[in-house]
């Protein structure tokens, strides 16, 4: 206990003692007014606290607080000038009002402290710049201007703010990354950076992003609508992608004067639709809810593999007849191959996935992602190392669709789904670096003949032509209304990925051999790749972007109702609703 007697204490010349003074006189406040709190005004037990007594101890500790800090009122006259200064730009005193106006909005986004998207921008640059020097550090010039490392992060950085201010009028955000990537590989000053990238680092992160994706696509499956439009999945796969292929090389044999076998040859390499393209945006429609009545993204995003498969063999059958690479029997057995593996692959991992890690193991969640990217990553990157590439995407899609199909029974309602949280953050950070590595490997000085310039953009005219009519007629008899076949046939055409990996396989076979006529028909192969990526990427994913909210129903995310542009009348609504949810229920 304390009584009145420490107020007598004299406050010693030493700094130490005054402060152990101070913390005794704040104790003994503290404890008396815990002991006095609640009792009766009347009664305030054998321990009052009279005011003057109060006012003399606060006096005191007053008194050598500012003995101990003399240095406090300059403190408390620059902190008061700080915050006088900092008034006309703090929001606190500037809140935003209730409806602002656009220019209000702006001023508001710079104001202090940094919030919204400007905090997150310079968050991410900071962050960049902290990775860079930790870079320097461990790999020293790689991370220096010209290095490998140091062309990776100024790509990341600068495709990350294409797709930003691309988002911001509207566009989809892998136009501006494809963008950034073309600038930084062909304009004169800084095409530095698009030089300084190693090939195999390049092939490497987009494979990463590619698996990154197809599991992405593979979670987003839905089992029901891909069981009643299997069909349509393999009419969309097969039926475009031949015709295209035979169009492409007959217009190529008569416009270009390519043989028969180089004619089809370039056509299997524009064939092929890019998963790069189309999977990124029928996810960003499906998360909308568009399409989801029908199963049109399911439709889509499973015909697209399937198509990838039959373009590369196709490709690999032709590329051997050309050059006559191996048994070309073999060659043609291998594409089913291919299929067939990466099913079975993706079907046994995704059932061991059901049960590891088990259900009683700690962190969970974690686990289960990891297993799950690294299975995808095995699929993607063992394919290619026993010669069997076109299994790997179909592998990591279909891994990704079997265990979420038991996964979706475990999680209970309104649970949120966290696998698709974790790859959805993983996709972030990988798909400016894959839009940016695409356009990257745009190299303008491919294209040296103007002649062939003009010549390859007529042959991808036609053969796009006949792939989009053909689109439309094979999802005849899928339920589909007419406005959802013409959605169909536009998200079926973008190129990028196949193409930029396999356009210059035939040049480079034949440089190796070293015939010169060979040689000028690779260049024409590899300059009308290149023109598809340039054309169809960009236009496609716009098409995507602005054509699905036209012509797509869309289910609302909250309530799970159907929201039919067609139809103002609720009672119509309601019956397109009960229609598009018994079938549903009877499966």
């Amino acid at each position: 206990m304390f009584n009145y007697n420490v107020c007598n204490i004299q406050a010693s010349d030493n700094l130490t003692d005054r402060k152990k003074v101070s913390e005794f006189h704040m104790t003994a406040m503290t404890e008396l007014k815990e002991m006095n709190h609640g009792q009766d005004p009347g009664n305030i037990g054998v321990y009052p606290s009279p005011p003057e007594v109060e006012e003399k101890e606060e006096n005191n500790l007053e008194v050598s607080i500012e003995e101990e800090e003399p240095s406090s009122p300059k403190c408390a006259a620059v902190g008061v000038c700080f915050h006088n200064c900092s008034k006309p730009v703090s929001t606190k005193y500037h809140p935003l009002s209730e409806d602002p106006g656009k220019l209000e909005r702006l001023r508001y986004a710079f104001m202090c402290p940094p919030h919204g998207n400007l905090a997150m921008y310079i968050q991410f640059f900071v962050l960049c710049a902290v990775t860079w020097v930790v870079l320097i550090a461990l790999t020293k010039d790689q991370a220096l201007p010209g290095g490998n490392i140091f062309s990776l992060v100024i790509l990341f950085t600068a495709a990350v703010a294409g797709g930003y201010i691309f988002s911001l009028c509207r566009l989809p955000p892998l136009l501006g990354m494809l963008l950034v990537g073309g600038m930084l590989s062909n304009i004169p000053v800084i095409k530095t950076v698009g030089q300084g990238l190693d090939l195999q680092w390049s092939g490497a992160l987009r494979k990463i992003a590619l698996t990154v994706i197809l599991i992405r696509a593979g979670l987003g499956l839905d089992p029901v609508a891909l069981r009643k439009l299997s069909f349509s999945v393999l009419r969309l796969a097969f039926a475009p992608c031949l015709v295209e292929c035979l169009t492409v090389g007959v217009a190529s044999h008569f416009l270009m004067g390519l043989p028969w076998v180089w004619g089809f040859l370039l056509g299997f390499v524009l064939a092929a639709v890019s998963p790069a393209v189309v999977v990124p945006s029928l996810l960003s429609l499906s998360d909308r809810g568009y399409g989801l009545d029908k199963g049109i993204p399911t439709l889509v995003i499973a015909a697209a593999s399937v198509d990838d498969v039959l373009a590369i063999t196709g490709f690999g059958v032709v590329l051997g007849i050309a050059f006559t690479q191996g048994d070309v029997a073999l060659t043609i057995v291998k594409g089913p191959l291919e299929a067939l593996l990466g099913v079975a692959f993706g079907c046994v991992v995704g059932v061991f996935l059901w049960y590891f890690p088990s259900k009683n193991g700690p962190s969970r969640m974690f686990y289960r992602s990891l297993l799950l990217f690294s299975a995808g990553m095995m699929a993607t990157f063992g394919s290619d190392v026993v010669h069997l590439p076109g299994a790997g995407p179909l592998g990591c899609l279909t891994l990704a669709f079997v265990a979420a199909f038991r996964w979706r029974k475990e999680r209970k309602d309104g649970q949120p789904d966290t696998i698709a949280e974790v790859v959805g953050i993983m996709w972030m950070l990988f798909q400016p670096l894959l839009f940016g590595l695409i356009g990257a490997a745009v190299n303008f000085d491919n294209i040296k003949d103007l002649n062939s310039l003009g010549l390859g953009i007529a042959v991808l005219a036609i053969g796009l032509f006949v792939r989009i009519i053909v689109s439309f007629c094979v999802v005849f008899g899928s339920g589909l209304t007419i406005k959802e076949q013409i959605f169909v046939a536009l998200a079926w055409f973008p190129k990028a990925t196949v193409q930029a990996a396999i356009g210059g396989l035939a040049l480079d076979a034949a440089i190796k051999l070293g015939n010169a006529e060979m040689i000028e028909w690779g260049t024409s192969v590899l300059t009308t790749a290149v023109l598809s990526i340039i054309i169809t990427a960009p236009i496609g994913a716009l098409a995507i972007a602005i054509s699905g909210p036209l012509l797509l129903n869309r289910i609302d995310p909250k309530t799970g109702l159907l929201v039919s542009k067609d139809n103002d009348n609720p009672e119509e609504a309601s019956m397109l609703n009960k229609e598009n949810t018994e079938p549903t229920e009877e499966t």
